[in-house]
């Protein structure tokens, strides 16, 4: 029996919903935000539903690859994914929300824990950790996409 875990964090971004969008999905750039992992697209260049990218956690060649396959794409406000890797399994969720003048990042994983119960046991002491890289990672997130904003724009979200 797999145990399927949930980890939810969000971000406040001081821009538009497009924007956070397109540098959500801008796959190719997410190791320049996201702690540990570089990501590629492969098929559709990891646009569209049916699209996939893979991305790999580590450090120098000591990794795992993560692939995904694109389940629904409904820009500018969310995409899921299909994890279909040996290592990560389950389903992620990206969603834009328009926040005042900004918007708000959610991020959600519903992660099937690898090896039984010793998954089940670890889970107490992985989720606190894996939690807080993603909380830095959206963090450099809310600044990447910020960055993305067209000069001129006026936004007044509490991110920044």
């Amino acid at each position: 029996m797999v145990a399927r875990k949930t980890l939810q964090l969000t971000v406040d971004v001081p821009a538009d919903p497009q924007t956070v969008f397109d540098a959500m999905t801008d796959w190719d750039a997410q190791h320049e935000w996201m702690l540990g992992t570089a990501v590629e697209g492969r098929e559709q260049e990891g646009r569209g539903v049916g699209g996939t990218f893979a991305a790999f956690t580590g450090i120098g060649p000591l990794g795992f690859w993560d692939p995904m396959t694109i389940t629904r794409w409904d820009a500018p406000h969310v995409v899921e994914v299909d994890h279909d890797g040996t290592v990560v399994r389950g389903i992620g969720i990206f969603r834009v929300e328009r926040l005042g003048a900004g918007s708000r990042f959610v991020w959600r994983e519903e992660i099937d824990l690898p090896l039984g119960r010793l998954g089940r046991m670890g889970w107490p002491i992985v989720k606190p950790l894996l939690a807080a890289g993603v909380a830095l990672s959206l963090r450099r997130f809310a600044r990447f996409a910020a960055a993305r904003t067209p000069s001129g724009v006026q936004n007044t979200s509490p991110a920044g």
